[in-house]
């Protein structure tokens, strides 16, 4: 299983030497662009979940290549 933990810089050292100290767990730390991918991917996919559930009406494809 994975996790992506989203932790303030200055409590990063302390967790990641904390799971470290587990031999079942490995870490892999992120660059900021991997991040941000990450992030916007997490958004997408919550707006089309949104999507299924009838809470948002999303832009046709016709409409967004209009607007192209």
């Amino acid at each position: 299983m994975q996790f992506l933990l989203d932790v303030k810089d200055s409590k990063a050292a302390f967790i990641v030497e904390l799971l470290q100290n587990f031999s079942f767990v490995k870490t892999k730390p992120l660059t900021p662009s991997k991040a941000q991918l990450l992030e916007e991917i997490k958004g997408s996919v919550d707006e089309v979940i949104l999507a299924r559930e009838g809470k948002v009406k999303l832009q046709s494809a016709r409409s967004f290549l209009d607007e192209l």
